[in-house]
């Protein structure tokens, strides 16, 4: 069997079934108007990095092959665990999108009329979605057989992550004051009960 390829498809179908999660949400989210948005310059490259990473570097390597000089071999466990990965991401970039509704967005952005959600999957975290990204991030690795590739969504989201986490949580903070205090006590960043 061709693992390379077997895992090039698999990371394509993955990142197609992302889009179209993100697809009613995004349009849904449009409806409601942002009252409040923080972007500067470095929220603009955290996530361009982050796409560059998760997204682009990928496909440069899955539909041309370079850059071929970090080529490695990949079998059947890493495809298995690569999978494994993405869609436990895929399924919690699912329940996260579902638990926010109309108060998603794809940056450092509050809805009018923004509610603290703190239900369905944000009982167990924080940020979910981080949780979501970080997993896609892993898997490549394991279903790309090239390290600039399969590495790229850790550096680029990373990027994104430690830019970004530190704003978004102030901002919610001076949004929603002691009521997210309390829940930032009680919940851990990115994996239940350890970060």
């Amino acid at each position: 069997m061709d693992w390379e390829l077997t895992g090039k498809i698999i990371w394509g179908l993955c990142v197609v079934a992302w889009g179209i999660i993100r697809f009613r949400p995004n349009i849904k989210a449009r409806k409601t108007k942002i009252a409040t948005t923080k972007r500067p310059p470095i929220e603009r490259f955290s996530m361009f990095a982050s796409q560059l990473g998760l997204g682009i570097v990928p496909a440069i390597w899955v539909f041309t092959g370079f850059p071929k000089a970090f080529d490695h071999a990949i079998g059947p466990a890493s495809i298995a665990i690569g999978t494994a990965l993405f869609l436990f991401s895929l399924y919690l970039f699912r329940k996260t999108h579902k638990a926010l509704g109309k108060m998603w967005s794809h940056s450092l952005d509050l809805r009018e009329n923004h509610k603290l959600v703190t239900k369905g999957i944000y009982q167990k975290v924080r940020h979910p979605m981080y949780s979501a990204f970080w997993l896609w991030a892993v898997s490549p690795p394991f279903l790309l057989a090239n390290w600039v590739a399969g590495l790229a969504g850790i550096v680029g989201f990373g990027t994104l992550y430690f830019l970004r986490v530190g704003q978004e949580e102030a901002m919610m903070e001076a949004e929603f004051g002691e009521e997210y205090r309390q829940y930032k006590a009680r919940t851990k960043r990115i994996i239940p009960g350890i970060y």
